[in-house]
């Protein structure tokens, strides 16, 4: 299965401007190492790295890109 990364500063600004309107936004993205699909636990923070899960090993995500999920809408 292959993922949706797109550039690391153009998502965090969209995720930003759905912050800023209220949504809690996760930062997802993919390991260079087992292509396993990762998910932050922070809301409305972006890591320009992580350490996978599955394999342990980090990969560079402001160099390989990301995505993000929307959960809900802060009250």
């Amino acid at each position: 299965m292959k993922y949706k990364d797109f550039p690391f500063e153009e998502v965090a600004s969209a995720a930003e401007k759905l912050a800023t309107d209220g949504f809690y936004v996760h930062q997802k993205w993919t390991c260079d190492h087992c292509g396993s699909r990762q998910t932050m636990p922070d809301a409305n923070v972006f890591y320009r790295a992580g350490i996978c899960e599955e394999c342990k090993k980090e990969t560079n995500i402001a160099e390989r890109g990301c995505n993000y999920l929307v959960t809900t809408m802060r009250l």
